[in-house]
């Protein structure tokens, strides 16, 4: 077997030239429009895809650039070794590099430059020292190592680059977007006779439960519609029919005049339609502005290799801009900066109807909106629902606080067991013996 020769400085520098560049690229591709739909994605994706995210294109640019990576990284190793073996590449480096980006922090990009250097020297040093100690060459080392990585990811369970970041004595302030660059907008309908969304005959079943049952209505321009209904209705199931999430068994659904029945979710937004989600869909290890960006995915058009190479600012800042004005205009300028994990369920809320209009939409669908609000930031709600509606834009919503839709909806449609039993303003929804019977109650 040849020997393999020792590794000159000139190679050490080599080395560190090609991870402080891939470090590089790799910190300005995540800080970008393409980066955040690929973080998106880690929590699932259909959030990212109502929000005109392509899953299998991003998931393919990932396999790619980790490949590009891994077959740099196996070069590197060749050429400067001088000789190759499988040993670095069998299934105990594949536990020690899980390892690496488990103890440095997974997601974090130096987290992985300083995991390796805490499992490499570690390594080392147990296995130069632990043979002296305990007077044997038994593989002692292993278990050590295994104990000191428990403990350590103990101290420090997302990893030891956010931990220690966390306990710097000051956090640097991330420069806040310029909201003087703007993006295009869409015309608005100039009066309340276009209909924006029609569905007629909608049906959806799953085997046989018969979830949406031949469901009509309209949802006209410059108007609120409520969708109400006891728990088990199908208001959900008739939001994930409108918005592409799942295809209808029957019946006919469009926008604007385009079927939309069949449609995936991000032909659908394209439409403008956004939504929110009946359980927050939010990334919590990205900042708020960071998730009320991703709505605006469509809005730009940088790819990785600007992204990589820094030439996507201008595209950036405006997204970013985007961003920063509907955060402000839910009234949640405060909290920018912070991850979204750290909200309160109102507040997360309140940030995926931020990012819903950043799709700039002519119609907004949310999936109770209220929910976890208190009384006055449910009023500042109403309020600006009804700013939007002035504004040309049209909202359809799912919402149990019945003081909330009354004082809110133009319209009302009341479904049960997947079928409507009742539509028409909110005076005459409170008085229907329909809807009193299988929803709203009588008095005793």
């Amino acid at each position: 077997m040849p020997e393999i020769a020792p590794i000159t400085e000139a190679s050490r520098n080599a080395i560190w030239v090609a991870v402080l560049l891939a470090a590089l690229l790799t910190m300005n591709l995540l800080d970008s429009r393409t980066g955040r739909a690929i973080r998106a994605l880690r929590r699932g994706h259909i959030a990212a895809e109502a929000f005109g995210v392509q899953t299998p294109r991003a998931k393919l640019l990932v396999f790619i650039y980790a490949a590009v990576l891994a077959g740099l990284s196996g070069w590197l190793y060749a050429h400067f070794q001088r000789a190759a073996n499988p040993t670095p590449f069998g299934a105990q480096a594949g536990i020690e590099y899980l390892f690496i980006a488990v103890v440095g922090g997974a997601g974090y990009v130096w987290g992985g430059v300083l995991g390796a250097g805490i499992v490499v020297i570690l390594k080392e040093v147990l296995q130069s020292y632990l043979p002296y100690i305990f007077g044997g060459q038994s593989q002692l080392e292993t278990i050590v190592f295994g104990i000191m990585l428990v403990l350590l990811l103990q101290l420090a369970p997302q990893g030891a680059w956010p931990w220690l970041t966390s306990k710097l004595p000051f956090n640097p302030a991330r420069k806040m977007p310029d909201t003087s660059v703007k993006l295009e907008h869409r015309e608005r309908a100039p009066g309340t006779s276009s209909v924006l969304l029609h569905v007629d005959k909608a049906r959806k079943q799953f085997g046989g439960v018969l979830a949406v049952n031949d469901v009509s209505f309209d949802v006209n321009a410059r108007e609120i519609v409520a969708l109400i209904g006891p728990n088990g209705a199908g208001k959900s199931t008739t939001f994930n029919l409108i918005t592409g999430v799942l295809a209808a068994t029957g019946g006919k659904i469009s926008v604007l005049g385009n079927d939309v029945a069949n449609a995936p979710p991000q032909e659908v937004v394209k439409l403008g339609v956004a939504r929110t989600f009946q359980h927050v869909k939010l990334v919590p290890d990205m900042t708020v502005l960071e998730n009320v960006a991703i709505g605006a995915h469509l809005r730009g058009n940088s790819g990785a290799i600007s992204s990589m190479l820094r030439l996507d600012r201008t595209d950036e800042a405006k997204l970013l801009a985007e961003a920063a004005r509907q955060i402000a205009r839910v009234g949640l300028s405060d909290q920018i900066d912070q991850l979204a994990g750290s909200l309160s369920l109102g507040q997360q809320r309140i940030v995926e109807i931020a990012r819903a209009l950043c799709v700039d939409p002519m119609l907004l669908l949310l999936d109770e909106p209220a929910a976890g609000l208190r009384h006055m930031e449910k009023q500042r709600l109403a309020a600006l629902l009804r700013q939007l509606r002035d504004g040309g834009m049209s909202v359809l919503l799912v919402e149990h606080d019945m003081g909330f839709v009354m004082d809110l909806a133009d319209r009302i449609v009341v479904l049960d067991f997947g079928t409507k039993i009742a539509e028409g303003t909110p005076a005459s929804i409170k008085r229907n013996p329909d809807v009193i019977k299988a929803y709203l109650g009588a008095a005793a």
